[in-house]
């Protein structure tokens, strides 16, 4: 899968425009009281939900081929979950701070040959949240802390279940997460 870093090109298959991206910032906002900072003490950016898992990404972090495996892996298996839970609606709001929004088609994008990423799952750069249109599940990645996380039951059940066999587990529904009990 490609990683689209030319926000000048055309949009890939699977991606549209979302037209009324404030209504949908306002509303992650005030749900999840999104707070941006680089600084650790502005950390976690949201107040994450129950239940919810995040993962530590600092781990992951770096450049090359090792760093690239990892995006890629993070990326396909959310894909891969989203497909899978909402076959019934694949589509997904796509929020990237600063820059527009997007319908996301999950499964419109396996099914392009070549398919490339508008925004990626995994943070790179930038505050990346994936949503389903009522909250009730998603991701969101912060890039400076550097975590991912997975919120809603049916991704937590799924997702985080999958990224937790090689991710470190940072804090589970917003708590520190304490791996011996």
């Amino acid at each position: 899968m490609r990683y689209t870093r030319d926000f000048g090109s055309p949009l890939p298959p699977a991606w549209t425009d979302l037209p009324n991206r404030d209504r949908y910032w306002t509303e992650f906002e005030e749900r999840f009281g999104f707070r941006p900072g680089m600084k650790p003490e502005s950390w976690p950016a949201i107040a994450e939900p129950t239940p919810s898992v995040t993962f530590d990404l600092t781990n992951t972090a770096g450049t090359g081929g090792s760093w690239r495996a990892r995006f890629d892996a993070v990326n396909a298996e959310a894909l891969r979950c989203f497909v899978a839970e909402f076959a019934d609606d694949p589509r997904f709001v796509v929020l990237d701070w600063q820059h527009p929004g997007y319908w996301f088609d999950a499964a419109e994008h396996c099914a392009a040959e070549d398919s490339e990423w508008r925004v990626p799952i995994y943070p790179n750069g930038d505050y990346y949240i994936f949503l389903r249109e009522d909250f009730s599940a998603g991701t969101f990645g912060h890039p400076w802390e550097p975590t991912l996380c997975v919120f809603g039951e049916r991704l937590v059940n799924t997702l985080g279940r999958t990224l937790a066999t090689w991710l470190p587990r940072k804090r589970v529904n917003g708590q520190p997460y304490d791996r011996n009990g």
